[in-house]
């Protein structure tokens, strides 16, 4: 540091120092720091039951009734794999050859014992017919007739394994060759050409564009308001006018462990599915439920806080307030937000979330 800067630093503390001391800056200088640590009381919001009107709308995915994992049936190398994800194929359309060299060794192997099995078939025939014709000039015994006959009926049996072990060797070799079940799009594929292919290991999954559903998971607080429901419609993403009204409801009766939900399947017409495709997302509402005074819990929508994915409020705990995660409804009447789960009915929420997320933030008495 050289002399100027050295003479500028000193002269610029030892300003700093008298400004401090006058009377007119440590004034402002503590009324700042007192307004920055004290923050006013914030007005709060109790969480409400109140109506739901009988409706309950749920986010739900667009799902193939028909959808396929296709997986080896015998092992080996891929040698071609012939479709890609978004190609359309049709039913027994060859998709991709595994190398059957092996197989085929198998599949001669039992050409060649049914050969000799045939042969041995002849030859305990001719032998048991010369041996009755003997029988009846008197040449031979009935003993050796019965020793004929049981030879006779061995080949026979040995026959018919080997023509089991060629029908089977036959099956295996068909399992190289992977064809479509029926008329759909590759979702994806697993493999490429060289992997090693082995028996229930995927190569590709598909879909059939038709028959279509919408799947709903609906948290177990609300199933019975679904159960009850007399009207269902389906809302496209992309169009929140127009409805769908689905074929049929079903509930399956059971009820994921972690989540709470249980899954319901609206399932589709053609003409209703006409440009609907897998993994779309809908909007599932309920209405013209028995009970349609049932009650849900709301809080004002400026209490929410949304950061990224969460969805949260500010609770009253104690003298301030603790950040809680909820999942959100439906838009109700008077600016408020159904809240699914995270608070309690005797819940008080901050209506400032900004401030209250400062230190020795207090709600208004």
């Amino acid at each position: 540091m050289g002399i100027n800067e050295m003479n500028y630093s000193v002269t610029f503390k030892h300003s700093l120092s008298v400004w401090l001391r006058a009377p007119l800056a440590a004034a402002w200088l503590s009324a700042s720091l007192t307004a920055w640590a004290q923050v006013p009381a914030l007005p709060t919001a109790s969480v409400q039951a109140q109506s739901s009107g009988g409706g309950y709308a749920l986010d739900g995915v667009i799902q193939a009734v028909r959808q396929s994992t296709i997986a080896a049936q015998t092992g080996g190398r891929v040698t071609s794999l012939l479709v890609k994800a978004g190609d359309a194929v049709r039913a027994g359309q060859l998709l991709a050859t595994i190398d059957d060299r092996e197989v085929q060794v198998g599949v001669q192997r039992a050409q060649a014992q049914l050969d000799q099995s045939n042969a041995d078939l002849r030859n305990a025939r001719l032998q048991f017919e010369r041996t009755r014709d003997l029988l009846a000039k008197g040449f031979v015994s009935p003993a050796a007739l019965d020793t004929a006959q049981a030879q006779y009926q061995s080949a026979q049996a040995v026959q018919q394994q080997a023509q089991a072990g060629t029908r089977q060797s036959g099956l295996t070799a068909a399992y190289a060759r992977v064809t479509a079940p029926y008329d759909g799009w590759i979702l994806q594929t697993s493999v490429q050409v060289g992997d090693l292919a082995a028996p229930g290991v995927p190569l590709l999954a598909m879909y059939a564009p038709q028959p279509l559903r919408a799947v709903v998971q609906v948290p177990a607080s609300r199933n019975a308001l679904v159960r009850q429901a007399r009207q269902t419609q389906i809302q496209r993403d992309t169009d929140a006018v127009a409805s769908i009204t689905p074929l049929r409801r079903q509930e399956i009766p059971s009820s994921d462990p972690v989540s709470q939900t249980t899954e319901w399947r609206l399932d589709l017409s053609a003409k209703d599915a006409v440009g609907l495709v897998p993994g779309q997302q809908i909007r599932a509402v309920f209405s013209g439920a028995q009970n349609p005074s049932a009650a849900v819990l709301s809080v004002p929508a400026a209490a929410v806080v949304r950061r990224g994915e969460l969805t949260a409020v500010y609770v009253r705990s104690g003298n301030g307030f603790a950040l809680r995660a909820v999942r959100l409804g439906n838009p109700l009447a008077g600016d408020r937000i159904e809240v699914l789960s995270g608070v309690s009915a005797d819940a008080v929420v901050a209506l400032d979330p900004v401030r209250a997320a400062m230190p020795g933030a207090a709600a208004a008495k």
